[in-house]
């Protein structure tokens, strides 16, 4: 094994957060895997399903479950043995813990009672679902999974409806075409959006187009209901709507009498939505009839 700069200047226990891989066998990093076989503990979502991970790598390792609904009581021993110097591995099914997996309860405990917590980076659905989608990235927000009641998912995107920056949920593949039917319903018909099921697997799959076109296309796709997916949404515009009734040739006359021409194509592009330049040939052309 070669020294990791972590585990070589630690004195004392380190929780190491591990992502793993969410399909594909061959995205975990060697240092993963060298980290894997140091600890001295994993803490695993389900044990069995992280178990043929480690048995596909050659480990034997003591592990322990934890997850949402065991998380409190256990932190407790987990945290004793980081105290005591063992170094430990929080890995969750697939992707980075605690990325709508379980961990921050431990993660914030250690960090409060002063023990070392160190990532290992590697995979993460969202990250590399959203590098490939054609969707801008500069900023998004993730809002994690959807909420599963009909009703409630109408509202939590009523409420997201104007967000500007790019949306990332996580959905079940049973959910699926109802979210994609509830984006098209609540942000519009023709709101981009794209899709991302079965990441880094044989079956890898995006729908892309409009929240209406995506919906035709898990239609028509007999596997559209298969996988894990994440769902990406391109943002809301910041171009204002035209005013409703606003007679536009009016406020540029009234504008031109007090500004010129290109502030007053400026400020009526604000107000209306319209084309900046369109504007300046109107009050160009209002400009020189007066």
């Amino acid at each position: 094994m070669t020294a990791d700069p972590i585990y070589a200047a630690s004195k004392q226990g380190v929780l190491y957060i591990l992502a793993t891989p969410i399909g594909n066998l061959g995205d975990l990093s060697p240092r993963a895997v060298e980290t894997l076989g140091r600890v001295d503990l994993v803490a695993a979502e389900d044990t069995r399903h992280s178990g043929r991970l480690l048995q596909h790598l050659g480990l034997q390792k003591s592990m322990i479950s934890l997850h949402d609904y065991n998380e409190r009581e256990r932190i407790d021993s987990v945290l004793e043995r980081l105290a005591n110097g063992a170094h430990v591995a929080l890995i969750s099914d697939a992707g980075t813990p605690l990325i709508s997996d379980p961990g921050y309860v431990l993660v914030r405990e250690a960090r409060e009672r002063g023990l070392r917590v160190s990532p290992i980076p590697g995979p993460c659905a969202l990250v590399a679902a959203l590098s490939a989608a054609g969707l801008p990235t500069d900023c998004f927000r993730f809002e994690g999974f959807l909420p599963s009641k009909r009703g409630a998912r109408k509202a939590a995107l009523e409420a997201l409806a104007r967000e500007t920056a790019t949306l990332v949920f996580y959905e079940s593949p049973h959910r699926v075409r109802e979210t994609a039917a509830a984006l098209a319903d609540v942000m519009g018909a023709d709101r981009p959006v794209v899709l991302a099921r079965e990441l880094t697997k044989a079956f890898e799959t995006f729908y892309t187009g409009t929240a209406f076109d995506v919906c035709e296309q898990l239609k028509e796709d007999p596997y559209g209901a298969r996988g894990e997916f994440v769902v990406m949404v391109q943002g809301a515009s910041l171009k204002p709507e035209a005013e409703p009734g606003l007679d536009v040739d009016k406020f540029l006359r009234l504008m031109l009498a007090e500004l010129p021409v290109k502030t007053v194509a400026k400020l009526g592009a604000e107000l209306t939505g319209r084309s900046r330049n369109e504007l300046y040939q109107r009050a160009l052309t209002l400009k020189n009839d007066s």
